[in-house]
């Protein structure tokens, strides 16, 4: 993909697909159904009839596999359901990306039916990070951070909820990039730095509070 502008469904699936991704979970409802428009070929979906299922099935799939598991699930109570697997997901401390719907952002103010008023709080504490992008064209990249947050040690679920009209707005294809999954860097990273440093003519160093 270029970097041109793309949908944010294609910048999502684009990513989900470098990352290994190949089946996503869900019991879908009406907010959730535009992320599977034009639903690519080399993905699988697996249908549950219960939330809790679907999440239930993901952390199998994600522990069996040693990749990412990915399940969709309805906003609201959808998630509310699915808990008691959420919970279990992280005792098990298994990567596990959860995409919830929302309702449409120009309803949002309104109180609208299929509601999740407060999206990021309703998992809460079970989740390492939830998240509901400010702009429709932060999604993708919201969607890059909880899957590499789900994946670094010790592993855990994440949330992004979006919200059912974004998926069609446009958006920039997620950069590449490489995210160790250790709390150690690994040799081969620390000689890639080396060497960089050691071809460097003037070098700066940016360091965050989060250094140690």
């Amino acid at each position: 993909m270029t970097n041109s502008s793309c949908t944010v469904r294609e910048a999502t699936y684009d990513f989900l697909r470098r990352l290994g991704v190949d089946t996503i979970f869900g019991n879908p409802g009406s907010t959730e159904l535009p992320m599977f428009r034009d639903f690519p070929t080399d993905f699988r979906y697996v249908l549950g009839l219960q939330e809790a299922v679907v999440v239930g099935m993901a952390d199998g799939h994600a522990q069996a596999s040693g990749r990412l598991g990915v399940v969709n699930l309805h906003s609201a109570v959808g998630v509310g359901h699915a808990m008691g697997n959420i919970y279990t997901a992280r005792k098990n401390q298994t990567p596990l990306l959860i995409i919830a719907g929302q309702q449409s952002r120009s309803l949002l103010l309104r109180d609208p039916y299929l509601f999740s008023e407060e999206a990021t709080e309703l998992p809460k504490p079970h989740v390492k990070w939830s998240v509901e992008p400010a702009r429709a064209a932060d999604v993708p990249a919201a969607i890059a951070r909880a899957a590499y947050t789900a994946l670094a040690e010790p592993c855990g679920p994440v949330l992004v909820s979006v919200p059912v009209d974004d998926w069609d707005q446009p958006a920039l294809p997620v950069p590449e990039r490489q995210v160790s999954r250790t709390t150690v860097a690994p040799p081969s990273a620390l000689q890639e730095v080396a060497q960089a440093l050691g071809k460097a003519q003037h070098v700066a160093l940016v360091l965050g509070a989060s250094v140690d």
